[in-house]
């Protein structure tokens, strides 16, 4: 980059990458000190029936032994990704059959290298092609992997028939049913500008990929980097009264009318989403206990921010980070700016030169 060109940034000192294996490990943990929880791993679930008293009956496989178990439970939460909707069926609620599923993979270039790594501590945003989906737009972002800093560039689409990364190649056809064909039909019209990106995407060589790096590192090295395959996600075709079916890109909580069944359909949630759906689902299925004093307090005891919106409060933001920034021990941030226009910055630094470390950088 030319050293004298000017550029917009916005950095915040008081951001982290954060391990959301090694939490959720620490949380199950805790959990399992206790006599009400129970972790059953290496199990699939193969059917989820309702009971005569209004309860469900889960029943699951041991994939190492092939022993069959079944759990009853008054409340059911689905959350398994690719696979929620394939349970959401089984349940036989009418709410889920109000879906299909558009399974959708992505992949990324990764280097290691650490003379590379260390010349870039951000995640820089560049812009969609025209007529590209949201979900494509191209970034450079550094992660951290149990210590070990690494590069990502990508997302490059890919597409399988599988719902899951090692699911079956015909979780595809086997959710698709008389309520949700017609509404997939309509969105695979409609949505005729996405197919076409998805196959071009597929088309893509080795070389296109690496040019497609270059025009964020022009100095990029072919050998130094690999094309990692990161993950399925299942789009939400909803059945839509006027148009057919809808293609939604975010994430979508559904429940049965009588509250005890619910699951998460949806592009997987990452760091931004998750507390909020879960404190969705709570208000949606435990509506009355989540207005009790009880849980009213034990949720601000949680998410003491909880019912605050912080959109129209700059001093309640300032107040949440600071409380953030001291239990996850960062840098306290600094008072919050007014907000006003974007100011060009100084010239940027070139690019070989390490900059000062910064958790996200928007470009």
């Amino acid at each position: 980059r030319d050293p004298n060109q000017k550029i917009a940034a916005t950095w915040s000192p008081i951001g982290t990458d954060v391990n959301f294996g090694e939490i959720t490990r620490q949380f199950v943990a805790h959990l399992q000190t206790t006599p009400k929880f129970a972790l059953k791993l290496s199990s699939e679930v193969q059917d989820i029936t309702k009971n005569a008293d209004g309860s469900w009956r889960v029943s699951y496989k041991n994939l190492k032994d092939g022993t069959k178990t079944e759990t009853d439970a008054k409340f059911v939460f689905i959350g398994a990704g690719g696979g929620a909707l394939h349970l959401l069926q089984k349940s036989g609620i009418p709410e889920g059959k109000e879906y299909a599923g558009f399974p959708v993979g992505g992949s990324f270039l990764v280097t290691e290298n650490p003379t590379i790594a260390e010349q870039h501590l951000a995640k820089a945003y560049g812009k969609a092609s025209v007529g590209s989906p949201p979900m494509s737009v191209p970034h450079l972002d550094t992660r951290v992997l149990d210590g070990k800093r690494v590069i990502l560039f990508g997302p490059f689409a890919t597409f399988s028939t599988k719902f899951l990364k090692e699911g079956s190649y015909l979780d595809l056809l086997t959710s698709t049913t008389t309520h949700n064909i017609w509404p997939m039909t309509k969105v695979g019209i409609r949505e005729y500008p996405l197919v076409e990106y998805l196959a071009g995407q597929l088309m893509l060589s080795d070389d296109d990929r690496f040019k497609a790096l270059q025009e964020y590192f022009p100095n990029a090295k072919q050998s130094d980097w690999r094309l990692w395959q990161a993950g399925q996600r299942v789009q939400i075709i909803k059945r839509d009264e006027e148009q057919g079916g809808v293609l939604k890109l975010g994430t979508e909580v559904v429940s049965s009318a009588d509250n005890t069944i619910a699951g998460l359909l949806g592009a997987s949630p990452g760091a931004s989403t998750a507390a909020p759906i879960m404190l969705t689902v709570l208000q949606k299925v435990f509506k009355d206990k989540v207005a009790s004093p009880a849980w009213q307090e034990k949720l601000h005891q949680i998410v003491p921010s909880y019912g605050t919106k912080l959109n129209d409060s700059p001093e309640a933001v300032a107040k949440e980070w600071a409380y953030t920034a001291g239990i996850l021990q960062l840098t306290p941030p600094p008072a919050i700016p007014q907000l006003a226009a974007p100011q060009a910055t100084e010239a940027a630094k070139p690019a070989a030169e390490p900059s000062k470390p910064v958790s996200d950088l928007a470009l």
